[in-house]
């Protein structure tokens, strides 16, 4: 028997198996640009075999799950775990998915509009193709449950925070998955930590003593850190701004600030930070420069309820694959105790490493990122 993981993001696909202990992992694969205007959809698969890449059609999530069933036909899939990126207040931990949890799902959709729909979409796919396959919930948000008032309010009437309008976090089982491999990496429970998932989506964590005290993210998925087409964080002032001088509605604001700001709005090409790095151009520079100002920034104000900062780690598609990031970022940094070393950054592979100089007071990791095996621990524990 298996366990298959799935994590749906707003245009990619990224899916696993694993035995049924959710220890061993049989095949990993990712589909990327589904349903982007243009674009060809890749997979990329990884298994004993090795790994290949191919174009698929995947003009919608629904052909991108199509095509990742087709990769693993032929397994016996005991459970499938999902990635489920809101789970409002209420979901603190995985779930097994019954016909009242799928509808408490559901309605959290409005706080997550352009993430929650694949979630779910993904959740009921797979229960038609392998009916008898025990459904797992594993919550983007469970992990900064533990945050203290002061971190999730908001200063508007207290009202809207019982209501639900109030500062979740993301990237959860990222930093779920960080906080155990430190701990793993460092023989102990990490006391101040900041990690850093830098992707097309991108967020910080404060870890003290284990658990999430604080995070860069907020109500959704737009506030904090510039993305690859989201804004980070903005003066809501503006909003208001767009809203009366420019006449745009909720729908235009919500293109506009997840589909067309970020590093793609800052640069006029493109949200990809490969694209960034290598451009020539005044806005290329502009938008590379920005990214790494609104990281220091916010690493450093994590650094306030942590009281300090004795490890930095950087992780996710841009955190694992650019040295270059990673430097700038540290550079402006120094008055924490951030010391890189430049040989070690420039020579990190695809496994875990410290970066930082012999000498630096605060430790600096590259530790890549497994949603998947948090998920698929979650759903092995669960059946």
């Amino acid at each position: 028997m298996a366990l298959l993981t799935l994590n749906a993001g707003s245009s990619s696909l990224k899916f696993a198996v694993f035995d049924d202990a959710g220890g061993t992992r049989r095949l990993s694969a990712e589909i990327e640009g589904v349903g982007v205007d243009g674009a060809q959809a890749r997979l990329t698969l990884k298994d004993a075999a090795g790994e290949r890449t191919r174009a698929v059609e995947a003009g919608d999530h629904a052909a991108a799950l199509s095509a990742a069933f087709d990769a693993v036909e032929g397994e016996a899939i005991a459970a499938v775990g999902h990635r489920i990126v809101h789970g409002g207040a209420e979901f603190d931990r995985p779930v097994v998915v019954d016909a009242e949890i799928e509808a408490r799902i559901e309605a959290l959709s409005p706080l997550a509009p352009l993430h929650q729909p694949h979630n779910l979409a993904a959740l009921r796919a797979a229960r038609k193709a392998w009916p008898d396959a025990v459904q797992v919930a594993c919550f983007d948000t469970a992990f900064h449950r533990s945050h203290p008032f002061t971190a999730d309010a908001f200063a508007l009437p207290r009202r809207y925070y019982e209501a639900g309008v109030r500062r979740y976090g993301f990237h959860g089982l990222s930093y779920d998955f960080l906080t155990q491999r430190l701990t793993e990496l460092e023989g102990r429970v990490p006391q101040r930590a900041v990690l850093a998932h830098l992707g097309s989506g991108a967020s910080l964590c404060a870890v003290k003593d284990g658990v999430s005290c604080d995070t860069s993210m907020g109500f959704s998925a737009l506030d904090g850190l510039p993305m690859a087409t989201r804004c980070g964080q903005i003066d809501p002032g503006v909003l208001l701004y767009l809203m009366a001088e420019e006449g745009l509605d909720a729908a235009a604001l919500t293109r506009l600030l997840y589909k067309e700001s970020g590093l793609k709005g800052l640069s006029g090409t493109s949200g990809d930070m490969r694209e960034v790095e290598a451009g020539a151009t005044a806005a290329t520079r502009d938008a590379y420069a920005y990214f790494i100002a609104r990281c220091q920034r916010e690493i450093a104000a994590l650094c306030a309820p942590l009281e300090g900062l004795d490890a930095l780690v950087f992780s996710a598609g841009i955190g694992e694959r650019s040295p270059g990031v990673r430097a700038a970022i540290c550079q402006g940094l120094g008055w924490l105790g951030v010391k890189l070393d430049a040989e070690a950054n420039a020579a990190v592979t695809h496994e875990a490493a410290l970066i930082s100089a012999p000498d630096s007071p605060v430790r600096v990791w590259m530790i890549p990122t497994d949603e998947e095996r948090v998920i698929a621990r979650a759903a092995a524990a669960l059946i």
